[in-house]
């Protein structure tokens, strides 16, 4: 009742691109805080192989 039934909606070509314009933004924000964060991230979900090598002593090491 307080809604019309149909609605004229429309988003011209400024809006548009403001709206693709904040996905590349997006995109590109986390693009970047994975670069920052790269080795804590991959520290995360890495293997423990590395831990095995920095235990090692120098001429364990290859």
């Amino acid at each position: 009742m307080l809604a019309p039934a149909t609605a004229f909606a429309y988003i011209d070509p400024g809006t548009g691109s403001a709206l693709v314009q904040g996905v590349i933004a997006a995109l590109a924000a986390v693009g970047v805080t994975l670069k920052l964060y790269w080795h804590k991230f991959v520290g995360l979900f890495g293997s423990k192989k590395d831990d095995v090598q920095e235990n090692a002593t120098p001429d364990e090491q290859h």
